[in-house]
């Protein structure tokens, strides 16, 4: 426990874990509805999507939430027109933008002079690098996030289970849908200071999956997912800081692997119920 104690005394890790703690709570209360609508590869892909955007804020100067949200709204709008025009299934074009929007990023990155130091940041984050202006921003992001899926739950919970049912009872899904791709696409922006675009991910379906294997009430789901992924955070900064690994990739291989580890558990606690079960028959 000691070790833990160690690694927040200085002042960047006390800040690292702040911001790594605001953006569990965005991604935990929108990966939940991610997860349980199986919407994991478009969450993927639109995390890659908004590279791009960011790329030409980090190029121009100016903020990265307006270059990622443009990018987020670029990539929505042409899911649906290659989907709908183009007489594809949904994923395919999905994969197709994912890598055609992940490569344009990566081209207009290279146009900076420190090409490395910038792409490692853009796909890998720099949560020790996080600043009292990142912290102010997350802070907002998640207050969005938090005040939405208040507002939202019903049509949410309605749009999860039973979109027939939901237009029944007078909600629109198409509005809907589109609501949760901006709560997804500013989760994402508020995190990827943290773990980068490519990592994540890790914390956008990691903690809710893991969740998902305990219980399936949505609002339990959520506070346990969030619960995780702060344990991933802590875990994850905490070894970043004595083994000198990367922080953002730590934390989300530790929300990863959570996944298996409670699976595992799940899996031998059923076996033990059904072999008394079998033992009393």
């Amino acid at each position: 426990m000691q070790l833990v104690f160690d690694a927040f005394e200085p002042a960047f890790m006390q800040r690292a874990l702040l911001g790594a703690m605001l953006a569990v709570v965005a991604t935990s209360l929108v990966g939940t509805w991610v997860v349980l609508r199986g919407l994991s590869f478009l969450g993927d892909a639109l995390a890659h999507g908004v590279i791009p955007g960011i790329a030409l804020a980090v190029l121009w100067g100016f903020s990265p939430i307006v270059g990622a949200l443009a990018a987020a709204a670029v990539m929505g709008g042409l899911v649906t027109v290659v989907t709908n025009r183009a007489g594809v299934r949904e994923d395919t074009g999905i994969g197709l933008l994912f890598v055609g929007m992940l490569s344009l990023g990566i081209m207009i990155v290279s146009k900076a002079r420190s090409f490395t130091t910038e792409v490692t940041a853009l796909l890998f984050g720099d949560i020790l690098g996080v600043t009292r202006k990142d912290i102010n921003g997350q802070f907002v992001a998640a207050v969005i996030v938090v005040v939405a899926t208040i507002v939202l739950y019903r049509p949410f919970l309605a749009l999860t289970f039973n979109r027939m049912k939901a237009r029944s009872l007078g909600m629109r899904p198409g509005a809907t849908h589109i609501a949760l791709m901006v709560l997804l696409a500013i989760s994402i922006v508020a995190s990827f200071q943290a773990v980068g675009t490519l990592l994540v991910f890790g914390l956008l379906v990691g903690p809710p999956a893991t969740a998902s294997l305990i219980t399936r009430r949505v609002p339990l789901m959520m506070v346990v997912s969030m619960l995780f992924g702060a344990l991933a955070v802590v875990a994850g900064l905490a070894v970043s800081f004595h083994a000198g690994t990367a922080g953002g990739a730590t934390m989300a291989g530790f929300s990863v692997a959570q996944f298996f580890i409670v699976l595992v558990g799940v899996e031998v606690s059923r076996a033990i119920r059904e072999r008394r079960h079998a033992r009393f028959a």
